[in-house]
């Protein structure tokens, strides 16, 4: 087996990790905790399903690609909740470690592929990125929306808090963006979401 082969194969075997990545979030319908790998497959599929709502034209395999690819830093840098002031700190630093580290399993011309496309997610910086966060922020919501609002319960998260995370998702698909604001208002009048 060449080197190239063996790089890529150790790569593959080293983000099957992110199945062990547990998030704060709920399967929907009050299930178990949400792993990294399931939350990337299903916005995946969303981005497939909702590219007709991305405020400008994206390239949908390259959000696709995003969308599996943004948590990989996790299987080192661990999930960081959302609503967590003292995590997200230190988030960045611990999450650019981790793509040094990971992403560096690959050989060179993809590693610098890959972090390439992690930074344009991460920096907001095309279509495809400001629709990928679109999905990231409304993915974790739909689920909290149908488990009444249990993870923002448990954490004492506040409809501000929400508000200030979600006005991002209007940055990429205004029209999901309506959708958040209904849920977020109806969690609010349900007393889910206390003001």
């Amino acid at each position: 087996m060449d080197d190239r082969l063996k790089r890529q194969l150790a790569f593959i075997l080293e983000i099957d990790k992110e199945k062990n990545v547990f998030r704060q979030t709920h399967l929907s319908g009050g299930g178990r905790a949400e792993n990294d790998a399931e939350h990337a497959w299903h916005m995946a599929i969303m981005a497939w399903l909702l590219k007709d709502y991305a405020n400008e034209p994206v390239d949908v395999a390259k959000v696709m690609m995003m969308c599996l690819i943004h948590d990989i830093v996790e299987i080192d840098a661990g999930d960081t909740y959302a609503y967590d002031p003292e995590g997200l700190k230190t988030q960045q630093a611990r999450e650019d470690a981790a793509k040094e580290r990971i992403f560096s399993l690959l050989p060179d011309d993809q590693r610098a592929e890959l972090i390439a496309l992690f930074d344009e997610f991460e920096q907001w910086s095309s279509p495809e990125a400001r629709f990928a966060h679109s999905l990231d922020n409304l993915q974790p919501l739909m689920l909290n929306n149908s488990n009444d609002g249990a993870d923002w319960k448990a954490h004492g998260v506040m409809a501000r808090q929400v508000w200030g995370r979600q006005t991002q998702t209007k940055l990429g698909s205004e029209k999901l963006f309506e959708v958040t604001e209904g849920i977020i208002r109806g969690q609010i009048e349900k007393g889910n979401l206390p003001e």
